[in-house]
């Protein structure tokens, strides 16, 4: 693609890009929302550096890709309910995203996307963040595999995730633990490309085959993800933003610096039912 408001660094041929020549603190032209929206299709996550803006201009860059997400469990800053707090310091027991997933993708229609920014890093270095390009660790399948799970639903679950972690079960978002079936292939909604939709954080159950089988393949799928082939790697900086689409990428962030202190805040965007 050619682009005349941004520029665009591609971090590897498979995924990821960094943007230059914006500042998310200003209004986002139409022009320049449109070239931002065609890289992100175009590199599935991209990539900002020296935002330093406030938790509303961070909502309102969010809100041009739509309405935003309110996550299930997890708390937010007071007058902020849009917003989900990342962190992590000596104190830490568990790390957000630690571990390949996609975002909420228990929700009957899990986000869009989700928009990161990293107040605080690591002394030192260390809490980068992995993501893998789901076109890709579809297309890699064998046309074997590919038959085998087209048309196949999975169920996405959250008990095992936030039981324990939030609070009580009643003081979830909706009273309880969001759980949907979604297919193990979905079709991206703008793109029209089919990309893989199972993880390991939220993915449980193969509905339609026994479940011995579906661990199996389960299992082989979670591996087929981690291949470093599908996959770019981002170093942060204080006020780096990471902006990825989650209805084509699985991310990770490597929790390699306890017991030093991450901190940042999320944004994240409503989805549609996959499809």
């Amino acid at each position: 693609m050619s682009y005349q408001r941004i520029s665009v660094e591609p971090l590897s041929p498979v995924i990821g890009a960094e943007i230059g020549g914006v500042s998310l603190g200003d209004p986002v032209d139409d022009d320049t929302f449109q070239e931002i929206h065609d890289a992100l299709m175009e590199h599935v996550v991209i990539f900002f550096r020296d935002q330093d803006i406030t938790l509303d201009q961070q909502k309102d860059f969010g809100r041009r890709f739509g309405e935003l997400h309110i996550h299930p469990a997890a708390p937010k800053p007071e007058g902020h309910p849009e917003i989900l707090v990342i962190h992590a310091d000596e104190k830490s027991k568990h790390v957000a995203g630690h571990g390949w997933h996609s975002d909420v993708s228990c929700d009957e229609e899990p986000p869009m996307g989700s928009i990161l920014r990293l107040t605080e890093v690591p002394e030192g270095g260390g809490g980068d963040t992995m993501f893998a390009n789901m076109y890709a660790a579809y297309d890699a399948l064998s046309d074997r595999m590919k038959t085998y799970l087209d048309g196949m639903e999975a169920l996405h679950s959250s008990e095992h995730v936030y039981n324990g972690r939030y609070g009580l079960k009643q003081d979830l978002r909706d009273n309880g633990y969001p759980e949907a079936a979604h297919p193990v292939v979905r079709t991206h909604p703008v793109t029209k490309r089919k990309s893989l939709y199972v993880n390991s954080g939220f993915t449980t159950r193969l509905l339609g085959v026994p479940k011995p089988e579906s661990d199996a393949m389960l299992n082989l799928l979670f591996e087929h993800v981690k291949t470093p082939e599908f996959h770019c790697r981002f170093r942060w900086r204080e006020n780096s933003i990471a902006f990825w689409d989650n209805r084509c990428a699985q991310h990770h962030a490597l929790w390699d610096y306890y017991p030093k202190r991450r901190h940042g805040y999320r944004v994240t965007v409503k989805g549609d039912k996959p499809m």
